[in-house]
């Protein structure tokens, strides 16, 4: 009688164990073995190819600060020139740089067209070049038909007594033939002076006129206003 008693209940218990196997192994309620549950393959095609995206967002107060600009400093002024009221007192060490008198011969710095026309007939163009330096320029000189038979070079006066001294040498020999004497400042009645005038006149262009000495190997060219142009010494 009592195990009577105790059998429903151990009979229900036996049936919901069986039933819940059976929904275990995928039976449904009709008693029917339902199929396994498979993996769904995803195709290639919607698969993702880009990582996913991730965000970052930075939080206030957490980014660096910038660095404070550096301030540059201010352009000095140049300094002030001083000016001396005064020229500095002289310093007796103090080395002087002084060129050598260049030596000339005897008579030249007295009259250098005199001492040139001394030399007439012995100077050459390498004499007057150790001279006088190197000329300033040069012309070829003509004879009485036109043709070139000497070569004349301008020199400038290192004594300082004439604007300009021209030497005529001669094409065959090479010689000083002619001396052309440029001055600062000379006139008709200051040359009629100094070497008198026994001369004969000619007419040249430009309403000047040349006088030739008679007594002397002097020929001189005479502006309209009476100045001298120049002396041809030969």
């Amino acid at each position: 009688m009592r195990w009577f008693r105790l059998f429903p209940p151990m009979v229900l218990a036996s049936l919901l164990a069986s039933g819940a196997g059976s929904l275990a192994r995928g039976a449904d309620s009709d008693g029917n073995r339902a199929a396994p549950a498979r993996a769904t393959a995803v195709p290639p095609v919607l698969r993702p190819t880009e990582a996913a995206d991730v965000s970052v967002l930075t939080l206030p107060g957490s980014a660096p600060k910038p660095a404070a600009p550096v301030a540059k400093p201010a352009p000095t002024a140049p300094p002030e020139t001083a000016a001396r009221p005064t020229p500095p007192a002289p310093d007796p060490e103090r080395p002087v740089l002084q060129r050598p008198k260049p030596v000339y011969p005897d008579g030249f710095e007295k009259d250098s067209a005199a001492f040139l026309h001394r030399q007439l007939g012995s100077y050459k163009e390498t004499d007057a070049r150790s001279l006088l330096g190197e000329p300033a320029r040069q012309r070829p000189a003509y004879d009485e038909n036109r043709a070139v038979n000497g070569k004349v070079l301008a020199f400038s006066d290192p004594t300082g007594r004439y604007k300009e001294l021209e030497l005529d040498f001669d094409k065959a020999s090479g010689r000083l033939r002619t001396v052309f004497v440029y001055p600062i400042q000379m006139t008709w009645k200051d040359c009629r002076r100094e070497f008198g005038a026994n001369v004969k006149a000619a007419q040249a262009n430009k309403g000047r006129t040349f006088y030739s000495y008679v007594n002397r190997h002097l020929d001189v060219l005479v502006d309209q206003m009476g100045n001298v142009i120049s002396l041809g010494m030969y």
